[in-house]
C-alpha cells in the first residue's frame, strides 16, 4: 500500500506544508549534527591548549630567571661602563636582543594557542641565544675589567709610588744642608746651667 503523502498532488497547498516540514527537519538534523561537530572540535582544540601551556609555562619560567640574571650583570656592567665606553655597546646589545626575543617569546605564546605548540622550538632557540649573548657579554665584561686592572689601575699604582720616590728624592737633594752643631749655636746657648 503506497504512502498516502505520494499520493497528494503537488497543488495541493498540504504538500508544500508537508515538504516544507521535511526539509526543515532535516536542516534540524544537520544543525544538530554540526553543532555536536563543533562541540567536540573545541573540546580537543581545549585540551591541546592547556597542553601547550603546560608545556610554555617552563620555558616562561626559565626566561624569567635569564631576566633577573641579565639584571644582575646590567648591574655589573655600570661600574665598568663608567671606566670603559665600550661596554656601554656591549651591554646595549644584551639588552636589545633581550627585550627583542621577550617581544618574539610573547607572540610565540599567542600563536601557540592558534598553532597547537609549532612555535614552541623557536621559543627555545631563542631563550638559548639570549643565555648565550649573556654569557658572552658577562665574559667580555671580566675580560675588560681584568683588563683594565691589569693595564691602567696596577700601572698607575706603580707609577703613583715611583712618583712619590722621586719627590723625596727631590726634597733630600733640594734641601738646603745643616749647619754644624759648633756653628749654629752661640756659645751661651751651650751652656746649661
Amino acid at each position: 500500500m503506497p504512502f498516502p503523502a505520494l499520493q497528494m498532488s503537488t497543488s495541493d497547498p498540504a504538500f508544500w506544508t508537508m515538504v516544507m516540514t521535511v526539509i526543515m527537519a532535516a536542516s534540524f538534523v544537520v544543525i544538530a549534527a554540526a553543532m555536536v561537530t563543533m562541540a567536540v572540535v573545541v573540546r580537543r582544540v581545549v585540551r591541546i591548549v592547556g597542553e601547550v601551556e603546560r608545556r610554555v609555562e617552563p620555558l616562561m619560567e626559565r626566561v624569567a630567571g635569564l631576566a633577573d640574571q641579565a639584571r644582575l650583570i646590567a648591574a655589573e656592567g655600570k661600574v665598568v661602563a663608567e671606566q670603559v665606553g665600550v661596554m656601554s655597546g656591549h651591554l646595549s646589545t644584551a639588552t636589545m636582543h633581550f627585550s627583542e626575543s621577550m617581544a618574539l617569546v610573547k607572540q610565540e605564546v599567542r600563536e601557540l594557542k592558534e598553532l597547537v605548540g609549532v612555535s614552541a622550538e623557536t621559543a627555545r632557540d631563542k631563550v638559548e641565544m639570549i643565555s648565550r649573548s649573556i654569557d658572552e657579554t658577562h665574559q667580555q665584561l671580566m675580560v675588560t675589567t681584568n683588563f683594565i686592572t691589569g693595564k691602567v689601575i696596577n700601572p698607575a699604582r706603580e707609577l703613583a709610588a715611583i712618583m712619590a720616590g722621586v719627590r723625596r728624592g727631590l726634597e733630600v737633594l733640594v734641601a738646603p744642608a745643616p749647619k754644624q752643631i759648633d756653628q749654629s749655636y752661640a756659645e751661651d746657648e751651650m751652656f746649661i746651667g
